[in-house]
């Protein structure tokens, strides 16, 4: 029953994430597992590399977590954030 209960908040949680990058700085491993083309594996190892180094510059910082190369980086892309870029202040 927990199982099934999961898979249904997974699946309205995977709704939203259809509509917005995941931000790789604050996703739980769950949250990582339901992008397409990330797998258990691939979201555990995303949330230790960040819990042992420190939060992610980039989206291609990913090439420092075992399984992640340029291609599957460049594939999901456009799935993944590291959140919201501050905007620039104007100098005078």
């Amino acid at each position: 029953m927990k199982r099934l209960l999961a898979v249904i908040a997974l699946f309205v949680a995977g709704m939203g994430f259809a509509c917005a990058a995941v931000n790789i700085n604050t996703a739980s491993v769950d949250e990582l597992d339901a992008v397409k083309g990330i797998g258990p594996g691939k979201a555990k190892a995303i949330v230790d590399y960040r819990t042992k180094n420190g939060p992610f510059k980039s989206v291609d910082d990913l090439n420092g977590v075992k399984g992640f190369g340029d291609k599957s980086i460049a594939k999901l892309r456009k799935e993944l954030s590291v959140g919201e870029t501050p905007a620039k202040s104007a100098k005078k």
